[in-house]
């Protein structure tokens, strides 16, 4: 259960009630008039020897460019991750400060920030705060977690404390392969990404099935199940190897039929011990942004996708009807840096992203934050060069494989694109998945270190981890590996490192198969095509003899392990 507290301090007097919870008295009415600020402090989510929380700040004087938030805690509280602010701590006393975007602070605005600390004993709310050296108050609010007029009872984050559910069928695959063993036993995403899907295709296992597998592996601990919501009308409409079943126009089918049915299993009382994860249909969103209009990769599919408006109404109504679930925590695909990353993607992406939010019912509580590189191959953290290196002179955003890109990496671009996200109006608290299963880029190939400096290229392309030959290549790329692991809160505002696409599932096949599936060929599949627009000309870079999307492809799942970034043991 969520914990949440408010703090009420100043003119607030607190005394201890009979059950031994803080109890807010209010002597009289105090007007803001006489209030020059208050503060919202709310520990949203806290366990054993942690918690999260977010903090509201409301500016009632005088108009401000910048602004600090100081307070002190009578524990052993210590900070450890922030977002939307800059924050320090010396022993027991803090300063938030605004970031460079968040320092404008009008008459009656207001600011959100938060944090992860860790604690021993016990977690005392702080007993005053100020604003630029003034007091504040703080607005009153439920002070017991269980009061049922409180926020919701979700988590701030589904992964901290929890195990992830192991998907049998993908854990028997990998299994069954030489040294499979080492990692078989790693969650994986569970891919809803057709409607026979929800029922179980081909005898396989159906979204019952997973969830009452994850109900016998939870035991009497948390247990978080991954789930892919991926059918849209005109799917992915640059990329014919992900095509679905849905033509362009099927937005009620998608609704009544695909939706619909898989919101009731989730519903389902069954399953309410259940963290239940959503990715929320992958790519489609991003390609609303780059692949239409007057640019040189747009394709009519995604112009007829942008016009007819059924990609931001299908997201709207998975996130309004899969957000009301108690247990659902949905999580909006956003690209990666190599789709994203560019000066006119990143914001126009952000504010599509709060026009689906926004739409079919839904609002952005429905949202608990966003995934990256959702079975893409960009690495998570380049080291041997940053986007503010220059070699003789010219910035590395000049070289070729960066492009005027803003970000080398994903971990740089979650971070710096979820501050975006906040920025046009989606809650300060969300968090940030990054899919690592294909993007450890280790092996023989892997740099040492940074490239000569010869040249801005000689220096990018001889110290960059990801070897593919173009950022745009995505399908089977030849010399990925297997990247870190999946764990919870690796940094700052980032909730999970997860393996959403699971390893050893083909991303399109090299050659036209004939199929009942709704999947085309894409050249970008075909290790012989010399590229188009969306990959610079450039050679594909994807492995041979590739099946359908979504099937066994042994040989890739062999490289993944080969190539493995931390190394398997």
């Amino acid at each position: 259960m969520s914990r949440t507290r408010t703090a009420i301090l100043a003119a607030l007097a607190l005394v201890a009630s009979a059950a031994g919870t803080a109890t807010a008295v209010v002597p009289g009415d105090v007007g803001t008039a006489a209030v020059p600020c208050t503060v919202d402090y709310k520990v949203q989510n806290q366990w054993d020897t942690g918690f999260t929380a977010a903090v509201t700040v409301t500016n009632n004087g005088a108009a401000k460019s910048s602004w600090a938030v100081k307070w002190s805690y009578a524990g052993n509280q210590k900070v450890t991750n922030y977002w939307n602010t800059k924050l320090t701590q010396s022993g027991t006393a803090v300063t938030a400060a605004n970031e460079t975007y968040n320092g404008s602070l009008a008459t009656g605005g207001s600011v959100s920030f938060g944090f992860q600390a860790s604690y021993s004993g016990s977690n005392a709310i702080p007993t005053g705060f100020t604003l630029d050296g003034v007091t504040c108050n703080v607005d009153s609010g439920p002070t017991d977690p269980t009061d049922p007029t409180g926020p919701s009872d979700k988590v701030d984050n589904p992964y901290t404390g929890a195990k992830v559910y192991v998907n049998p069928e993908w854990s028997a695959k990998a299994a069954a392969e030489t040294g499979g063993s080492r990692i078989s036993n790693q969650p994986t995403g569970v891919w809803l990404d057709r409607i026979a899907a929800i029922n179980g295709v081909g005898g396989g296992m159906g979204l019952r099935d997973h969830l009452d597998a994850a109900l016998a592996q939870k035991g009497s601990g948390e247990e978080v199940v991954q789930l892919v919501v991926y059918d849209l009308p005109g799917r992915d409409c640059a990329a014919l190897a992900s095509n679905g079943e849905l033509g362009p126009t099927e937005i009620d089918k998608y609704k009544t039929q695909f939706i619909d049915p898989i919101a009731a299993i989730l519903a389902d009382s069954k399953y309410s011990s259940l963290r239940i994860v959503t990715t929320i249909e992958i790519d489609s969103l991003p390609n609303l942004v780059t692949n239409t209009g007057s640019r040189a990769t747009a394709t009519p599919q995604c112009d007829t996708m942008l016009a007819n408006g059924n990609y931001v109404k299908g997201v709207g109504y998975a996130l309004a009807k899969l957000g009301a679930i108690p247990n659902v925590y949905n999580y909006i695909d956003a690209g990666h840096h190599g789709w994203l990353g560019w000066d006119d993607n990143f914001a126009p992406a952000a504010t599509l992203f709060k026009q689906a939010a926004t739409s079919e019912g839904a609002t952005v509580d429905d949202v608990q934050g966003f995934i990256t590189n959702t079975a893409n191959y960009s690495a998570l953290k380049e080291n041997n060069f940053t986007i503010n290196d220059t070699v003789n002179g010219t910035s590395v955003r000049q070289s070729k494989w960066v492009d005027w890109n803003r970000y080398v990496d994903e971990l740089s671009y979650a971070q710096a694109f979820r501050n975006q996200l906040v920025s046009v109006g989606f809650n300060s608290g969300i968090g940030m998945l990054i899919d690592t299963s294909r993007n450890g880029w280790g092996g023989t190939a892997r740099p040492a270190g940074p490239g000569s400096t010869t040249s801005v290229d000689t220096y990018v392309d001889g110290g960059r981890y990801d070897r593919r030959i173009h950022v745009g290549n995505w399908c089977n790329q030849s010399g990925a590996g297997l990247g870190e692991r999946p764990q919870a809160n690796p940094a700052t505002g980032i909730d999970a490192y997860v393996w959403m696409k699971p390893p050893g599932e083909s991303d399109g096949s090299s050659s036209a198969i004939p199929n009942d599936e709704g999947k085309g060929f894409d050249r970008m599949c075909d290790p012989t095509y010399t590229g188009n627009a969306r990959n610079g000309n450039s050679m594909s870079g994807a492995l041979p003899n590739a099946p359908l999307s979504g099937h066994w492809f042994s040989a890739q799942f062999q490289q993944l392990m080969q190539n493995a970034y931390p190394p398997l043991s």
